[in-house]
């Protein structure tokens, strides 16, 4: 899990009518404001590795095809303060260059600024994971950092 590096350099999130998804380089998170009092009894999530669906009392809050592959079996939701419903992903393709630009193909697009913005930060995010002892946490990025940044794995050591 990469927790650590994002509480430092904080989420992009996309907002939604229903709440806001941002991600990290292995996980996309889904927020969903329901009902205060929601019980888990009310709640039907469907978790696949290219779907998801979700309806909470009887009525549908998201169901598409997913803009990625997931890992089905990592997939997991809570409900959190009987508010808010948690859906967590786990990405397949784990590189910074696999920055999701939508959940779900063709709906709930990140605009243009939030995009570049989710870039950076899994851009970031791998600068850190490849230089561990290095803190990235406030650092910012410009010019090409489109498909996760320059790749440094081919200059000689």
């Amino acid at each position: 899990m990469s927790g650590p590096f994002e509480e430092r350099s904080g989420a992009v999130p996309c907002a939604t009518p229903w709440g806001c998804w941002y991600q990290t380089l292995e996980e996309v998170f889904i927020e969903v404001q329901v009902p205060p009092g929601t019980r888990g009894k009310d709640i039907q999530c469907d978790l696949q590795s290219r779907h998801l669906a979700l309806a909470v009392r009887g009525q549908e809050v998201l169901k598409g095809k997913l803009f990625d592959c997931t890992i089905a079996d990592e997939g997991t939701w809570t409900l959190e303060d009987r508010k808010l419903i948690r859906i967590v992903l786990m990405k397949t393709n784990r590189d910074a260059g696999n920055c999701w630009t939508s959940l779900l193909e063709n709906e709930y697009a990140a605009d243009p600024w939030v995009q570049d913005q989710m870039q950076r930060k899994l851009t970031l995010e791998r600068f850190q994971r490849e230089n561990p002892g290095f803190d990235f946490s406030g650092a910012e990025i410009s010019g090409n950092y489109s498909k996760g940044g320059p790749d440094f794995s081919k200059l000689e050591k």
